[in-house]
């Protein structure tokens, strides 16, 4: 058995989850979200929790099995909670700013980078910090790691855009000591 698929998911006040044939529809404080269905896991919602199980001990029942319980998990997380994903600017001179759903990069060309962010993406930027927040969290990441390929850290001096809990491995450089 899947030591994630068992588990139960609970749902918390103010989230409403329903299983339809092609798809599960989540529906929370923030938003709402749909996930697929898979036709070797069935769901059930009972006593405020989800329930996900697989049909039969196939091969590919027991890979989607764990799978789809994380989709939905995140799902009711972010309907909920929300998900946020902070990046940092290092740089001497590397400025961000965020202009409506433009977020606005000067990391080192010769132009100012415009980047533009997706429905349902936020962000908000505080000094050489960027926060982005959503409720789907493969679309947050999604977006912070696109941002992030505008400028990557390089291993010398670590200036480019990095996420704050990085952390980049130096070189010595040309000196070699």
């Amino acid at each position: 058995m899947s030591r994630i698929g068992k588990n139960p998911i609970d749902i918390p006040a103010g989230v409403e989850v329903s299983v339809g044939a092609s798809e599960i529809q989540v529906k929370g404080p923030k938003g709402s979200l749909t996930t697929p269905v898979h036709e070797t896991v069935e769901y059930k919602v009972e006593d405020g929790k989800v329930f996900v199980t697989r049909v039969n001990d196939t091969r590919a029942a027991r890979g989607q099995h764990g799978l789809r319980r994380t989709l939905l998990a995140n799902c009711v997380e972010g309907v909920s909670k929300g998900y946020s994903k902070a990046l940092e600017v290092v740089g001497v001179g590397y400025k961000v700013s965020v202009q409506g759903k433009k977020v606005v990069l000067a990391v080192g060309y010769s132009h100012p980078v415009e980047f533009d962010l997706p429905a349902g993406i936020e962000a908000k930027a505080e000094g050489s910090k960027l926060t982005i927040d959503g409720i789907d969290k493969q679309l947050v990441g999604e977006v912070a790691a696109q941002i992030r390929r505008v400028r990557p850290p390089e291993p010398y001096k670590g200036k480019g855009i990095k996420y704050v809990d990085e952390i980049i491995r130096r070189k010595a450089g040309k000196s070699g000591k």
